[in-house]
């Protein structure tokens, strides 16, 4: 079988030998084209048939995405094998190859970039096992990978056009070290934006409380500050090294979105208890915004100087409502109680005046404060 095969190539090498160089080339060139063709049919037909077969649709993205790059890898790698047998001087092919390979620096970069915007975004997808990559940490990790991916296209096209990289990794370095002096706290912005990012103490659109005392929604996180929209319309950016430092009470974190609010209500000593507490769960229980589960409810906080101090207490579905919510339950128990007759205490002073005549009275009305 050997011998056969020798047989019939060895006519086929000579007769190769015997052409030009330049003829070479262009066969090659020729070849190269129908090979770059053919591996882009078996991806487009065979591969891509078998994996439309499959329930997800990431192949058929990721399919999709290489046909581009692999015709055009497949293409560049004939030209290299072309310019080498092409007999150019060693000036000219030099160039050439740096240039070719510079293209395909190019283009597998292109293709690494989607490739992994695709992987990003599927495994965002996926929160219960993959709990550090979600929605809202994507852009940081979508923004490493770039970097990632531009640092090494870069370093192959040094390598590429036979430049020691050395020196400019040193030069960088310096500059880098006189950059982070010179930007200390828009750098320091920018790791506690990464941090916010993958930590995630609050997203878009949740009501935050900070320590300053300033509450509204989030409306932007960037990688330099975030902004939050104020219940006045006024919207205040503040630098994420203060957000990564400050406390920040998240209205709209936890297992869900609602939010229970207090209403602070006293009575007269003397009125009936009972009675306060329903007619307080019946003015609750009489908005809508005030969710049924879990069911509001009334305790007794304290038995205060002036009264008897309640507190209503209710589960609203969204934090926005809170401050109007609580302006119609104030009214509403307001108008109930004078309704019922139930008095609400106010503080009370009796006034006493030194050495006054023993004839004259004490008055009998209070003075209210």
């Amino acid at each position: 079988m050997k011998a056969y095969l020798e047989a019939f190539l060895l006519p086929l090498v000579n007769a190769w030998e015997s052409f030009p160089g330049l003829v070479q080339a262009g066969l090659i060139v020729v070849l190269s084209i129908i090979c770059a063709k053919l591996a882009d049919w078996i991806l487009s037909h065979l591969v891509a048939r078998w994996a439309r077969k499959t329930k997800t649709s990431v192949d058929d993205q990721l399919i999709e995405a290489m046909h581009r790059p692999v015709f055009l890898v497949v293409l560049l790698l004939g030209l290299g094998v072309a310019a080498e047998r092409s007999g150019s001087p060693e000036r000219v092919l030099s160039i050439t190859m740096a240039v070719l390979q510079t293209i395909g620096i190019i283009v597998i970069s292109g293709f690494a970039r989607r490739v992994l915007g695709l992987l990003l975004d599927v495994l965002s997808r996926n929160r219960e096992r993959f709990q550090l990559i979600q929605p809202q940490t994507l852009p940081l990790f979508y923004n490493a990978s770039m970097l990632l991916i531009i640092a090494s296209a870069v370093y192959f096209l040094f390598l590429a056009w036979k430049i020691d990289p050395t020196a400019w990794l040193a030069s960088a370095g310096i500059i880098g070290l006189a950059l982070s002096f010179a930007a200390k706290d828009s750098l320091a912005n920018l790791f506690a934006g990464a941090f916010i990012l993958a930590d995630s103490p609050y997203k878009l659109r949740d009501f935050i409380v900070l320590d300053s005392g300033e509450r509204g929604m989030v409306t932007h996180i960037g990688l330099r500050s975030t902004r939050m929209l104020t219940r006045d319309d006024v919207e205040i950016t503040i630098p994420n090294a203060v957000m990564g430092n400050a406390k920040i009470t998240n209205e709209s974190g936890g297992p869900y979105e609602k939010e229970r609010i207090r209403v602070q209500v006293g009575v007269a000593y003397g009125s009936d208890l009972d009675q306060v507490e329903d007619l307080l769960i019946a003015i609750a229980a009489a908005h809508p915004e005030i969710v049924e589960e879990p069911a509001p409810r009334v305790r007794v906080r304290a038995l205060a100087d002036s009264g008897i101090d309640f507190e209503l207490l209710g589960w609203i579905q969204e934090p926005v409502v809170r401050g109007r919510l609580r302006h119609l339950l104030y009214k509403d128990i307001y108008k109930c109680f004078m309704d019922e007759g139930i008095e609400i205490p106010y503080p009370k002073r009796d006034v006493y005046l030194k050495g006054a005549s023993e004839e004259i009275p004490s008055a009998p009305d209070s003075a209210s404060t």
